[in-house]
């Protein structure tokens, strides 16, 4: 092949469209990695929301229970005083 200065305009309008080519491709490339992470991406996230949602459930849930163990924790401490305090009234009347 000739030397650059030596060329043909063929050859060198051959060597610049193959060039051109070559930078189409690597673009074309860089492009559909760029969208295959993307995509990657995207199902990431919407993944992360299911999993958002789920948690907020199960931490509604939780809510929910502690909520019932705090009244019935209530209750039981109600019915131990009373109960304490009817002790306390027939140990009471037996001492006199």
């Amino acid at each position: 092949m000739r030397q650059t200065g030596d060329e043909s305009p063929l050859e060198r309008a051959t060597r610049l469209l193959n060039s051109a080519l070559d930078t189409l491709e690597a673009a074309v490339n860089r492009r559909h990695e760029e969208d295959r992470h993307r995509d990657a991406l995207e199902a990431q996230l919407q993944a992360f929301g299911s999993d958002r949602s789920k948690l907020a459930a199960e931490l509604d849930t939780v809510r929910a229970h502690a909520v019932d163990l705090e009244s019935a924790n209530r209750e039981v401490s109600r019915r131990l005083d009373r109960a304490v305090d009817s002790i306390r009234t027939v140990l009471s009347t037996q001492e006199h």
